[in-house]
């Protein structure tokens, strides 16, 4: 395997970052929104994870090959135990392990600050990150029938729950 380094996310990686989501925005049914994102986007990421864990996957070369967050599951003071999981992956570094050692490092640091639960909210049309986190340890916790519509597709969203 080649050498990859793992830190936080950081205001450096943004454009890196952005790159990868509007890959699978322009692509797949991996990421939600149905138009590309600008760059200034990635302030959103840093918001919405703020004082969650974050991790950036780097090859050798510092070239970002993956990123991965937790944040909130609800604002709501009662749901601070539980955190919803995002993560991307370059497409040519897939299939290196990459997602499985991100998602073990989230569910570390999660730990550490006191969550119990992850979810996953994910499209049905994404077989793969279906397989992935079932690989994983998640299971399947429910799923909202034809509640995402994406370049005239309806999909469901199948939600996937893993106590850590």
């Amino acid at each position: 395997m080649m050498d990859y380094s793992f830190g936080p996310l950081s205001e450096t990686d943004g454009k890196a970052v952005i790159d990868i989501f509007n890959y699978y925005i322009r692509n797949t049914f991996a990421a939600y929104p149905e138009h590309e994102v600008p760059y200034e986007f990635f302030g959103k990421f840093l918001e919405i994870c703020n004082n969650y864990p974050s991790i950036v996957v780097k090859d050798s070369q510092k070239n970002v090959a993956g990123f991965g967050m937790l944040r909130p599951h609800n604002p709501i003071p009662v749901f601070w135990h539980t955190a919803e999981v995002t993560c991307f992956i370059r497409p040519d570094q897939t299939g290196k392990g990459l997602g499985t050692k991100m998602l073990g490092f989230l569910e570390t640091e999660g730990k550490k600050q006191g969550f119990s639960t992850i979810l996953a909210s994910i499209s049905s049309l994404n077989e793969g990150s279906i397989r992935f986190h079932a690989h994983n340890g998640f299971s399947q916790c429910g799923r909202f029938k034809k509640v995402g519509q994406k370049k005239g597709v309806v999909f469901d969203t199948v939600w996937m729950q893993k106590f850590i």
